[in-house]
């Protein structure tokens, strides 16, 4: 009971509010608050209660002006790098090793026979006008050539440049080496949406070189993607072929302890301790002889003339069960030299959303990871060729022979896809679709990096050579003639230089405690106000919504009763009247007092009835009979 009584009188203090306008709130907060200035407003003189009335202002003013700028500072989310180093024993990094040549030219050569043949003629009537015959036998294979054709651009009149074909131009005007007036024209492939379209684009080289290897590697990759996969991979170099020696340590390996992968760009690839299939090794010591030495031969003299111009192994050292992305991140090793790569560990840590845009595991990005065939980890490179073959197959149809293919879709070529040259050259260089590309892709939040340190000898030396190439030799071929020269073999040397390796982690610049303090300080620096004086703050504001609700409720009630009024003007009956109403309606009691059950006496006849307008009702305070106490 008593809490009801106690509820009672609370909503009665809600309907009633604080009790004082707003000029005395404003005045009580002055005279009580902690916060320096508004005690002075109320109670100095004129003169200087306007001096600090315009103080507090001001002050209050670079208070909020601070408190923005350092609440910005924390929404940015930045944060600062730091650099420990440690010490310990580390697994050995992925060694991934791979000819420069993707193919034997003996065993592709059947396959790339007429475009050797087209490719030979171009060039004997750019590089000999003088000597080059228009009667080829067998005759070339134009059909191939106009697929994707190579141009000269006669740029005599660099306002109207001319374009001339190769074999349907008058062979004794397309030297390039004759006058320096020749020397304008210019080599171009030319591309077009399709066979015989005006819609063509020409690719410009400032090297004749640059422009044949080009087409060439255009018109092979249409020839070699309708190649099955183990037909290119017999087509390729094998382990037992290439990887002559292999010494982990003081553990001897081979050709076996390394898994094959087919790389687009390269062929067959082998890998060393990739942990696929068995636990990642870890290096017992720094140092040269704690590392991975091998012995490679690379057969340079079957590499395909005009497709691969460089001769040597491409390799890379990367993380276990990471995708090796050679031509991003691989690094060369020249034939006939011992290269040493002394190795340096670094681990990159950065702080996930909303510090930075980075992922744990590709789970999050929405691009399709074409590389998850390979059951490989999340890594940019692969998300970015991901996203751009996506878009190769929604735009031109079907995928290149360079990225891993989707679910039923075919790889480009001339004859099933004619315009597929054209598309990939315009999506290449679409600055729209790379952003599309670096806008969706995400870096991975933790990442190994192998700083590399390379040195070069020659090897084996000259007075080596004659007993290092005869065993070699007989260990390859069972055979007592030398089968090797220097133009073939490459020594590799990976070590770790040292055990230490460097930690780059990120941490958030702001914190929480760091804007508190900030804020508190701004506030006590301008102010020399505390949270209880934010608080005595809110208070006020509360009560200054409080008074601003009930002046409203009083308002619209005011609005109600003043509307009664007017739609009823006449005064409200009296007492005397309500009686004589009650009279005439029949509710008179009969004299003995009869009570309330007994029956009402109907009107004498030719009584009027009653007049129900001229009843009133007085309206009731709304705010009940204790409006006025408390």
């Amino acid at each position: 009971m008593n809490l009801k009584k106690y509820l009672v009188r609370a909503l009665h203090r809600l309907q009633k509010g604080p009790g004082y306008t707003y000029k005395e709130l404003l005045v009580w907060y002055c005279d009580n608050t902690n916060t320096h200035g508004p005690k002075r407003i109320i109670k100095e003189g004129p003169k200087k209660k306007l001096i600090w009335f315009f103080l507090t202002l001001l002050f209050a003013s670079l208070v909020f002006w601070q408190w923005g700028i350092l609440i910005n500072t924390y929404l940015s989310y930045n944060v600062t790098s730091s650099l420990s180093i440690g010490f310990k024993t580390m697994k050995f990094p992925a060694v991934t090793v791979c000819n420069a040549n993707p193919f034997k030219y003996s065993e592709v050569k059947p396959l790339l026979k007429e475009l050797d043949r087209l490719i030979e003629a171009a060039l004997e009537r750019i590089l000999q006008p003088g000597n080059s015959s228009d009667d080829v036998s067998p005759p070339l294979d134009l059909e191939l050539w106009n697929q994707i054709p190579l141009v000269l651009i006669d740029e005599h009149d660099k306002d109207n440049p001319i374009i001339l074909d190769i074999f349907e131009t008058n062979h004794t005007a397309v030297g390039t080496n004759s006058t320096s007036e020749e020397k304008k024209y210019k080599l171009a492939v030319k591309l077009c949406s399709h066979q015989g379209s005006d819609n063509c684009t020409y690719r410009n080289f400032s090297s004749a070189a640059q422009a044949v290897t080009e087409w060439y590697i255009l018109q092979s990759t249409s020839i070699l993607s309708k190649v099955p996969l183990h037909d290119r991979i017999r087509m390729g170099y094998q382990a037992e072929d290439m990887i002559l020696a292999c010494l982990y340590g003081a553990e001897p390996c081979n050709y076996k302890n390394f898994t094959q992968i087919y790389h687009p760009d390269h062929g067959n690839c082998y890998i060393f301790n990739w942990g696929m299939d068995e636990e990642a090794l870890n290096s017992s010591n720094p140092g040269a002889e704690f590392g991975l030495k091998l012995i490679l031969d690379i057969s340079q003299q079957d590499y395909i003339p005009y497709l691969s111009s460089a001769a040597g192994a491409r390799l890379m050292l990367h993380q276990q069960k990471s995708f090796p992305f050679l031509k991003d991140q691989g690094i060369y090793a020249m034939a006939g030299t011992e290269t040493s790569i002394g190795v340096l560990v670094d681990e990159l840590e950065r702080m996930g959303y909303p510090y930075s845009d980075c992922t744990m595991n590709g789970s999050d990005v929405p691009v399709r990871n074409l590389y998850s065939q390979y059951n490989t980890s999340y890594s940019i490179q692969a998300c970015l060729r991901s996203c751009f073959q996506n878009h190769m197959v929604e735009i031109c149809g079907c995928g290149h022979y360079m990225f891993p293919l989707p679910e039923g879709v075919n790889y480009c070529n001339n004859e099933d896809y004619p315009g597929w040259a054209y598309c990939y050259s315009s999506l290449r260089s679409s600055i729209k679709q790379r952003q599309i590309c670096i806008d969706s892709c995400k870096e991975t939040c933790n990442d190994t990096q192998y700083k590399m340190t390379i040195s070069m000898a020659d090897w084996p030396s000259e007075a080596s050579e004659d007993w290092i190439f005869h065993i070699l030799s007989y260990e390859r071929d069972m055979s007592t003639n030398v089968t090797l020269d220097r133009n073939g073999i490459i020594k590799l040397n990976i070590y770790f230089q040292e055990y230490n390796y460097r930690t780059i982690s990120e941490s958030a610049a702001t914190t929480i405690v760091w804007l508190l303090s900030s804020l508190g300080g701004q506030f006590g620096f301008w102010m020399g106000g505390s949270v209880l004086c934010l608080i005595e703050f809110g208070e006020i504001i509360i009560d200054s919504l409080w008074i601003t609700v009930i002046n409203v409720i009083s308002w619209c009630k005011g609005l109600k009763q003043r509307r009664a009024r007017a739609r009823y003007p006449d005064a409200p009956p009296t007492v005397s009247e309500l009686v004589e109403a009650h009279t005439n309606l029949g509710f008179q009691p009969e004299p003995g007092g009869a009570g309330p059950g007994a029956e009402a006496l109907p009107p004498e006849p030719g009584t009027p009835p009653p007049n129900y307008d001229s009843l009133r009702v007085q309206p009731l305070d709304p705010l009940g009979p204790d409006s006025d106490t408390e």
